[in-house]
């Protein structure tokens, strides 16, 4: 049994930055991460770029210092990965939380190594910080399961001279067709609004605008998918039935929290919302002393929260528990 202040679920950069400033407030924090640090960002696309510049990026006043405004994924992995190194944040990677049991003195936290073995904890007080980008939402329509349909992109090499067709609207789907487009293959974008998203990154659309007057990328707006098949996928398109032949299909339709955890801690929902019920001064859930720090407490509006904003959560969290535990 291994005994810390808090255990802080999720090492991505709202769990690292709620990690530190706990550090910073002397209280001993151990991270569980499913992965390694900033797993979430590790699974982007190769060449994404941050919607956020570098400085909104920062965590525990460590400095991300980049030549450009907008860094990729590579210079984002390289700055928490620092982070971690200069900070000596206590991480327990390849680690997957998978029960929490309340004890006399706060909580039994039990997870599994990638190897299999358990591993109990003590804790006085939780930290949430899971995020939402391992489970995708989806369509729920036949053949979404077929091996040739995927929910997340990497890179469009593998996929030259192929017929592509890419489920979405948002920045997800745009950046991946902009990507297939640049690698060769021929994506066909299918999206069930009737204009482009406001959320596309301003600097992306004109040139997705661009590959679509042009022909490099086609565009279908008002588009409901009927079903995907093993050589292309059945769409309504203007409530008209239409096939179009692809012979692999990404689904950026999207992603969502996984509640499961704070369900086994008790936290309370809103139903209408997916949102747990939380403090919004101490980020302190309907549980004494669980807490949630990052995109998990956006609910099912996974859009309202960002680094760029989750990353003070950790402040909040760190303050409540300073105050709390200095008084008793």
């Amino acid at each position: 049994m291994m005994n810390t202040d808090v255990i802080i679920i999720g090492g991505g950069p709202c769990g690292l930055a709620a990690g530190l400033s706990l550090k910073k407030a002397g209280i001993q924090a151990t991270i569980i991460e499913k992965g390694n640090i900033a797993h979430t960002i590790y699974r982007y696309p190769t060449h994404q770029t941050f919607f956020s510049s570098a400085d909104k990026l920062e965590i525990g006043g460590y400095p991300f210092v980049h030549e450009e405004r907008k860094p990729r994924k590579i210079h984002a992995l390289t700055y928490y990965r620092e982070v971690v190194k200069r900070s000596g944040l206590s991480i327990a990677s390849y680690e997957t939380a998978v029960n929490i049991d309340r004890s006399e003195s706060g909580f039994n936290v039990t997870s599994k190594k990638s190897d299999g073995s358990i591993i109990e904890y003590t804790c006085r007080a939780v930290v949430l910080a899971t995020g939402y980008y391992d489970h995708p939402n989806m369509m729920n329509v036949p053949g979404e399961d077929l091996p040739h349909v995927f929910h997340y992109f990497k890179e469009g090499h593998p996929f030259f001279d192929k017929d592509i067709a890419v489920i979405g609207g948002k920045n997800s789907a745009i950046d991946t067709a902009l990507e297939l487009q640049k690698c060769g293959a021929r994506p066909h974008v299918f999206y069930r609004g009737s204009a482009y998203s406001p959320s596309i990154k301003p600097w992306v659309l004109p040139d997705f605008e661009a590959c679509v007057k042009n022909g490099q990328i086609n565009m279908s707006f008002n588009s409901e998918v009927i079903e995907i098949r093993k050589d292309g996928i059945l769409v309504s398109v203007n409530g008209t039935e239409k096939f179009f032949s692809c012979e692999y299909c990404f689904a950026m339709t999207g992603y969502h929290p996984d509640h499961t955890f704070l369900k086994k801690a008790g936290v309370k929902f809103d139903q209408d919302t997916g949102r747990p019920v939380y403090h919004p001064e101490t980020m302190e859930t309907s549980v004494h002393n669980v807490f949630i720090a990052g995109v998990i407490a956006a609910g099912n509006n996974a859009n309202e929260i960002f680094i760029e904003n989750g990353r003070f959560h950790g402040d909040s969290i760190s303050a409540c528990l300073q105050d709390r535990w200095n008084r008793t």
